[in-house]
C-alpha cells in the first residue's frame, strides 16, 4: 500500500494520476481543466449522513454532478420503524455548471429548483448544510422539511483520502476523501416535529468524490461514526471500484486519527439485504456482524444510464483491532453498509 505524505498534483501533464495511493489528508490537488475525458464523463459529487443514534434517526443529502446529469437529494432515515423517506430530483447535462469546488475545505455548492433546495458551505474547520423541500412526505402524511446543520471538524481530524484508476483506462480516476466523526449541531422541521441534534452524541459524515468512471462498476461500501464510552470512533471500509492494488480505503478512526486496515470482505444475502451481513478482514483486525434495520433501495433506468442500489442502515456487532494492537468491542454500533451497481 502506498501512502502519500506531501502535496501533489491529481494530474500529470498526459492526464493520468501522479501518484496512486492513499492518504490521511487531502493531498492531491484537484484541476478540473487538467482532466483529459470529455465533460460529460466527469462526476463530482458531495454526499453528508448525519445519524442520531440515541434518537433514532438519520438524514442524509446527496449533491452530484455526474456530466450527463445532476442528483440531488434528501433522506430521512426512521429507525424506530424502519422506514425512509427521500425526495429527489435530477438536472440534465450540468458538465461542471453546478459550480461543485476543487477541494473539499472551502467553497460553496448551491442547488435549488421546484422540488428542493440544498446549500453546502465550507470552511476551515467547520461546514453548514441548509435544506428545505415543500413537498417532501412525511410518513405521518404532512409534507414539507426545513432545517440548518453545522458539523465541526477538528484541527487533528484525520480523514481517509485515496487516488486510484482503472487498469482498462488509467485516465479513468477515483479521487475520494471519506471523513467520519464529525460532531453534529443544529437540527430541522420535518413532518411536525423539530430535530435536533446533539453535538456531544451525534455525528456526521462526507463522502466527497472527483473522478471520471468506466461505465460500468459494482462498488461496496460501509461507513459507521459513533462513540465507544466517551471517544470518538469510526471506520470507512469499501472495495470493488477501481484498481486497488496501489491502496485500499480501509481504515478505522479512534479519537480522530486513522488506523489502517489492508483488504476487507462483506459476506451477503444478496437475495434478501435485511438478513444479517458480516465483515472480516485478511489482516484479522476487523471480524464485525452488521443487523439490518432499513434497505434504502433505488433503482435507475434511463436507458444509458442505470443504477441499482443498496444503501442498508443498521447496527454493527463485533472486534476490530488498533494499529496499537488494542481492540476494540462495538455494541450495536449504528451505520450503514452498501451494495450498488450502476452503468453510468
Amino acid at each position: 500500500m502506498t501512502e502519500i505524505t506531501s502535496s501533489l498534483p491529481l494530474h500529470s501533464a498526459k492526464g493520468v494520476l501522479t501518484k496512486a495511493g492513499w492518504a490521511r489528508a487531502p493531498y492531491w490537488k484537484y484541476d478540473r481543466a487538467a482532466i483529459q475525458s470529455p465533460k460529460w464523463r466527469i462526476k463530482e459529487w458531495d454526499y453528508y449522513s448525519i445519524l442520531s443514534p440515541k434518537q433514532e434517526f438519520g438524514i442524509t443529502f446527496t449533491a452530484s454532478d455526474l456530466g450527463y446529469a445532476g442528483m440531488f437529494a434528501i433522506c430521512f432515515i426512521d429507525f424506530k420503524t424502519g422506514k425512509f423517506k427521500q425526495i429527489d430530483t435530477l438536472s440534465l447535462l450540468p458538465m461542471g455548471k453546478t459550480g461543485f469546488p476543487a477541494t473539499n475545505r472551502n467553497g460553496v455548492i448551491s442547488y435549488k429548483d421546484d422540488k428542493l433546495m440544498l446549500e453546502f458551505t465550507m470552511k476551515p474547520g467547520k461546514r453548514k448544510l441548509k435544506f428545505e423541500s415543500a413537498h417532501m412526505e412525511c410518513s405521518n402524511g404532512e409534507e414539507g422539511i426545513e432545517g440548518e446543520i453545522h458539523l465541526a471538524e477538528p484541527k487533528d481530524l484525520e480523514s481517509m483520502n485515496i487516488a486510484t484508476s482503472w487498469k482498462e483506462n488509467r485516465k479513468a480516476f477515483y479521487y475520494n476523501t471519506k471523513i467520519n466523526c464529525m460532531p453534529a449541531s443544529g437540527g430541522f422541521y420535518y413532518g411536525g416535529n423539530d430535530y435536533k441534534l446533539n453535538d456531544k452524541q451525534d455525528l456526521g459524515a462526507l463522502d466527497w468524490g472527483r473522478g471520471v468512471w468506466t461505465y460500468k462498476n459494482r462498488w461496496y461500501w460501509s461507513s459507521a461514526s459513533g462513540h465507544i464510552g466517551k471517544k470518538t470512533f469510526g471506520f470507512n471500509l469499501g472495495y470493488g471500484f477501481s484498481d486497488r492494488s496501489p491502496a485500499s480505503e480501509n481504515v478505522l478512526i479512534y479519537e480522530n486519527k486513522i488506523h489502517k486496515l489492508d483488504e476487507v470482505l462483506f459476506h451477503i444475502n444478496t437475495e434478501n439485504y435485511l438478513e444479517p451481513w458480516k465483515f472480516t478482514s485478511n489482516d484479522k483486525r476487523l471480524n464485525l456482524s452488521f443487523q439490518p434495520i432499513v434497505d434504502r433501495s433505488s433503482s435507475i433506468n434511463l436507458l444509458l444510464m442505470k443504477s441499482v442500489q443498496h444503501q442498508v442502515f443498521g447496527h454493527f456487532n463485533g472486534t476490530v483491532i488498533l494499529d496499537s494492537g488494542k481492540k476494540l468491542e462495538l455494541k450495536n454500533f449504528l451505520g450503514f453498509a452498501e451494495d450498488v451497481l450502476n452503468w453510468w
